[in-house]
């Protein structure tokens, strides 16, 4: 059996709440686990609301954030140690896209410079010419081209057009996995699926694997070949993502489902988080018990373990809607 290209293995990440002094400790992500495998290209979605751990997750996985307890394995390799894995090498194997793509770019420097520092730094250009050919293959390969985007400045570019050269610097070392942020969240809703489409071209043609964190579940289900849903910290339902938005199995994901109005709208955000909502991350039961129309008292006692469907899923519940094959 192939070696899986990434393993997330029980991650955990705590935060002290309150002041300074307070003993008081949140699980912003607590025990995910899941894997892409090495065989394949693939594309994961992973989905929740505001505060449920998505971007907590990604910077883990980024090295942004240190693990409280758990293990990241990239291509066998421990990837939290930097012994076995160099900053240097694993800038070339990860790269992430983020949500603003105007924050990523200075108003004062030219765009492509920094296209060029990353073709000498991390995609082995040794002159400038072997610079400018990587730089323009990146650039063709998203829709743009060296002549239109040198000597311009970011200010210059329209957010979809600024996210394309983005994914294009991405690509410039010829990463194995793509971690993409909220990448459409700042683009306009007619050029959203554009980027998406982007995405499933560049894995179909560069053989690259994909983590997309969205809230909007709609592009989530028309670009991923697998479906992620976090509530709270906890990883609660993996799988085929045509299997979980036509069957759900957990309730939390079929109330999400439910709420899918049509591509293009994605849930509010920036919402704070109330008192109530909080304390959920400190439950030890099920952390949806408290909304959910089917919890009984074994969900509000303890919390559930994984239960395999069959096949790749798999849920967080007692009672999941979508019964365990036989």
């Amino acid at each position: 059996m192939p070696n899986n290209l990434l393993e997330i293995q029980d991650l955990t990440k705590e935060f002290r709440i309150g002041g300074m002094l307070s003993r008081k400790k949140m699980r912003a992500v607590d025990g995910v686990s899941f894997s892409l495998p090495g065989d394949r290209p693939v594309i994961l979605a992973v989905v929740g609301e505001s505060g449920c751990g998505k971007t907590t997750l990604t910077k883990m996985v980024l090295r942004l954030l240190t693990p409280t307890s758990g293990r990241i394995v990239l291509d066998g390799q421990n990837c939290l140690s930097r012994r076995e894995i160099p900053d240097s090498r694993f800038r070339t194997l990860v790269q992430p896209i983020f949500q603003n793509p105007f924050d990523s770019f200075s108003t004062r420097r030219q765009v492509i410079k920094y296209l060029m520092d990353t073709a000498r730094t991390y995609g082995g250009a040794k002159s400038r010419e072997e610079a400018v050919q990587a730089v323009s293959k990146a650039l063709k390969s998203v829709g743009l081209s060296y002549e239109v985007v040198d000597g311009k400045y970011s200010t210059q570019f329209s957010g979809g057009e600024l996210q394309r050269i983005s994914i294009a610097r991405a690509l410039i070392t010829s990463p194995k996995i793509i971690i993409a942020d909220e990448p459409v969240a700042m683009i306009d809703a007619s050029l959203k699926i554009n980027i998406v489409n982007l995405f499933k071209q560049l894995k179909d043609e560069y053989g690259i694997s994909f983590i997309y964190i969205t809230h909007d579940l709609s592009t989530a289900y028309y670009v991923s070949d697998y479906i992620a849903t976090l509530y709270r910290g906890n990883l609660i339902e993996y799988g085929p993502s045509k299997d979980i938005m036509e069957k759900p199995a957990h309730p939390y994901t079929d109330l999400l489902m439910s709420s899918v109005p049509h591509v293009g709208e994605r849930w509010a955000r920036g919402v704070r988080m109330t008192d109530a909502e909080t304390r959920e991350y400190t439950m030890t039961c099920c952390r949806f018990s408290n909304r959910c129309p089917y919890a009984t008292e074994e969900c509000r006692r303890e919390r559930p373990a994984m239960t395999g469907l069959g096949g790749e899923r798999k849920v967080l519940c007692y009672h999941p809607l979508v019964k365990a094959e036989e």
